[in-house]
């Protein structure tokens, strides 16, 4: 294998290099569609491929990927509408008599500590479901406003919901000349390394995609059957919600819990069932999924390619997070592999170099 040696490698290009990457992290939010365009077109490309070998044109075939993608974000959008249309009014309705009922059952023993409870819950729920239904549809919009929009607003995803495919069919339709003149730009040294580098992350981005997409699917298809089996009214539309959401690595897993237990409470807790059925169904649904998941489908069926530490994981979550929202949670993942991979072999680069080895 041929490495990079420092010395080969001119103070001018790690400049360049250095300007160029300060230059796109000062303008992030304008790279960002650019780069999830490329993402969705690598992610894509390998589809077009297979269609153009049926004979598709390739206009043809990029249109019918990118469709694809289009439907599969409807199907997110179609899951999304019963779940808040149900637990919404649910919420609203339901919530001030579940929390008379728990004040009810705590407020004696709040009292046996010497604690100062109100005498009645009659007042502070006629407060609390006033309160309710005066600002739900404000805090439901600022959660929705904070959590998905990052912090633009819902004329910002939608632009992007039609920039990025856009671009995407630009990027697919010249893969090959935009690769070729990006290789161009390679000083002569680095181009057979470029090549092994990109083969290695092409291969790894490959299996960890296909892998990450089976596990999305067959979590899907068990939290649906799991919620349903427990008699949730809404097993269909949270399972697969929370099945899909998985590609979110403990945010995915998180918002579908705290789904299915709102839900599970809401429906059973002014039943025969109570509180403790809808906790300890959700709760066994829910572990055992998490434990096949990371016992069993991610090992065997990703490979744990990407090779980092869970705290690692956790660090690029919140750093993606922080630097581009929502946005940034959805790409963590990949961009933290692309990243080892060129880390190491940057480190295999240094540690062969002349100047590492002392000559």
């Amino acid at each position: 294998m041929n490495q990079i040696s420092l010395s080969s490698v001119g103070w001018q290009s790690w400049l360049i290099g250095a300007l160029v990457l300060a230059l796109l992290w000062l303008h992030a939010a304008i790279v960002v569609p650019f780069a999830l365009a490329v993402v969705l077109a690598y992610v894509l490309r390998p589809m077009v491929i297979r269609l153009q070998a049926w004979r598709l044109p390739q206009g043809l075939a990029i249109g019918l990927c990118l469709l694809l993608v289009a439907l599969v974000a409807a199907v997110l959008v179609v899951l999304l509408v019963p779940i808040v249309s149900e637990l919404v009014p649910m919420l609203r309705s339901q919530l001030p008599d579940l929390l008379a009922q728990v004040w009810t059952d705590l407020a004696p023993r709040l009292k046996a500590m010497g604690l100062q409870v109100p005498d009645s819950a009659d007042e502070w729920r006629s407060q609390l479901t006033r309160l309710l239904q005066e600002h739900v549809p404000q805090w439901s919009g600022a959660l929705w406003h904070s959590v998905v929009v990052g912090g633009g607003n819902v004329l910002t995803v939608m632009g992007l919901g039609i920039l990025v495919p856009m671009l995407a069919f630009y990027v697919m339709a010249d893969w090959a000349s935009l690769t070729a003149r990006a290789r161009a730009l390679l000083p002569q040294t680095w181009r057979t390394s470029s090549d092994e580098l990109l083969r290695e992350i092409d291969d790894i981005m490959g299996q960890y995609l296909r892998g990450q997409l089976l596990v999305m699917l067959i979590l899907a298809v068990y939290y649906s059957v799991g919620l349903a089996v427990a008699g949730f009214s809404l097993a269909l539309p949270i399972g697969v919600f929370t099945g899909l959401a998985v590609c979110i690595p403990y945010i995915g897993f998180g918002l579908g819990l705290v789904l299915a237990l709102l839900a599970g409470v809401l429906q059973f807790a002014a039943t025969d069932a109570g509180w403790a059925y809808p906790l300890i169904a959700v709760g066994l649904v829910y572990g055992i999924g998490q434990f096949v998941e990371s016992f069993l489908l991610t090992p065997r069926l990703v490979g744990e390619r990407i090779g980092l530490h869970p705290l690692g994981v956790i660090l690029a979550l919140m750093l993606f997070g922080q630097w581009l929202g929502f946005w940034g949670l959805l790409i963590a993942l990949p961009c933290t592999a692309l990243l080892t991979i060129m880390g190491r072999r940057g480190l295999q680069a240094w540690q062969g170099s002349r100047l590492y080895l002392g000559d």
